[in-house]
C-alpha cells in the first residue's frame, strides 16, 4: 500500500470519527454536559489532526502534480 493511499484512508477514518464525535457532543448537550464536553474536545483534536493531513495532502498533490 502506497503512502498517498494509506494517508487518504486515515484521513476517510478521522473524518468519520470526527462525524461521530460531533454527533455525540450534540446528542448529550442536555442529558450530561460533561459527556457533551469531553466529546466536543476529543473532536477538536481529531479536527487538528484532519487539518494536518489536509495540509499533508495538498503539499503531495501539488509536488506529483509539478
Amino acid at each position: 500500500m502506497s503512502r498517498v493511499s494509506q494517508l487518504f484512508k486515515y484521513r476517510k477514518h478521522l473524518e468519520e470519527r470526527y462525524r461521530k464525535l460531533i454527533e455525540r457532543a450534540n446528542d448529550y448537550k442536555y442529558e450530561d454536559e460533561c459527556k457533551s464536553d469531553r466529546s466536543a474536545f476529543k473532536a477538536m483534536k481529531v479536527l487538528e489532526k484532519l487539518n494536518r493531513l489536509k495540509y499533508l495532502d495538498k503539499d503531495i498533490t501539488s509536488n506529483s502534480i509539478a
